[in-house]
Order: structure tokens, then C-alpha cells, then sequence
């Protein structure tokens, strides 16, 4: 494909200027952990850590990606009050955070002026 886009095709495919960042979780519970204690990990990760810093997350149990609500890019600050929030829970026994990642393309790397 060829890399002269025009700013509006830039724009669709997230590439360049646009590009959006976001962050991969994986995550390890507890092995005694009931259904339902995991349920409400989940709901409470959801509302206070999610809903709380404008982000939503895309993903199963123990494993996802996230990324902003809206258009745009997560900043590391809000990357570093997920993972606070997430190693201050007694659930879990694992809790890998990547770094800033490409959202869309997450094998490119990231731009410089992001």
C-alpha cells in the first residue's frame, strides 16, 4: 500500500499523526477464587478503573487490551492508575501491563511525537 496518504485516509486507518495508543493486560487470579468473586472483580475493574479514567477494555477474564473511550490515544498516567489500581486488589496473583502500544497496528512502532 502505498505510504503518501491523504490526511483523511490517515485519519480512517489511525496511522501517523493519527495513531492511538493503548495497553495490553494480563492477569492472574487466585486459584480458590469463586465465579462470582471474579464477577464482582470485574464489575468493580470495570467501573473504578475503566469508567473512572475515560477508558474502555476489550478482552476476556484474564486477558485485553485497552485503549480511550473516545478517539484518541491513552497517556501513560492513565496507564499507571490502571496498573495501581490493578496491584492494590487481593483477587489477583499476576499483573502484567504492557507498555504504550500501537491500538490498531500493534506490531508498528510508535511514533515519536505521540
Amino acid at each position: 500500500m502505498a505510504t503518501n496518504r491523504s490526511r483523511r485516509l490517515r485519519k480512517k486507518l489511525c496511522v501517523d499523526e493519527f495513531q492511538e495508543l493503548g495497553f495490553e493486560l494480563n492477569l492472574g487470579f487466585k486459584e480458590d477464587l469463586s465465579e462470582e468473586a471474579i464477577d464482582a472483580f470485574l464489575d468493580a475493574f470495570l467501573t473504578q478503573a475503566m469508567d473512572a479514567n475515560g477508558l474502555d477494555y476489550v478482552g476476556g477474564d484474564d486477558f485485553g487490551l485497552v485503549c480511550l473511550a473516545e478517539r484518541g490515544s491513552v497517556s501513560e498516567e492513565q496507564r499507571a492508575a490502571v496498573e495501581a489500581w490493578l496491584k492494590g486488589r487481593s483477587e489477583l496473583t499476576k499483573v502484567e501491563v504492557s507498555p504504550l502500544l500501537d491500538a490498531w497496528y500493534p506490531e508498528k512502532p510508535i511514533n515519536s511525537a505521540s
